[in-house]
């Protein structure tokens, strides 16, 4: 992948490699700080790389940089839609630390993670975003995103996870 962007302070957008797992984490834990889920972060640099970087890697990511300082990721997988039945990707974090907002930094992350999306013939890009981000809810929307009022997550993990696992009716 090609390094994007410009200018004064060398904005930089790269593929993670093995050596990033202990920095991703680490933005992981900040962006849980930020959305007040820290308590739910149970990320580990060993875990992570195992994910990306496996034998059956589940996901990918790229690294948001400032004079070659990280500032930023955004963590992606593919997904499957069969009303198109086509891949598509799926953007589970995006975070930039709060001293780099308003520097294009999540700009540059969202082009490059549409530029995976087309190249790789994916017919979505999407993600969620907390109802309370109102900041983050506007910026996605300048960048051409559309809010999907009629759609809800559901999510099972935990015991209530391996409650369900175990039924056998």
């Amino acid at each position: 992948m090609q390094a994007l962007g410009a200018g004064e302070a060398n904005p930089n957008v790269r593929a993670a490699t093995r050596a990033d797992a202990a920095v991703i984490v680490e933005l992981i834990r900040e962006l849980a700080v930020y959305e007040k889920l820290e308590h739910l972060a149970t990320a580990t640099p060993a875990r992570l790389e195992a994910e990306l970087f496996g034998d059956r890697p589940t996901c990918e990511c790229l690294i948001g940089e400032r004079d070659g300082e990280p500032i930023g990721f955004a963590l992606y997988f593919h997904n499957f839609s069969t009303y198109l039945c086509r891949k598509g990707l799926y953007l589970e974090d995006l975070f930039v630390r709060p001293t780099a907002r308003g520097t294009g930094m999540g700009k540059l992350l969202l082009q490059r993670l549409a530029q995976v999306a087309v190249a790789r013939d994916c017919g979505r890009f999407e993600w969620s975003v907390l109802d309370w981000n109102v900041d983050a809810q506007a910026f996605y929307r300048r960048m051409g995103a559309t809010m999907l009022p009629d759609l809800r997550i559901c999510r099972v993990t935990g015991e209530a996870l391996q409650a369900l696992g175990a039924a056998s009716d």
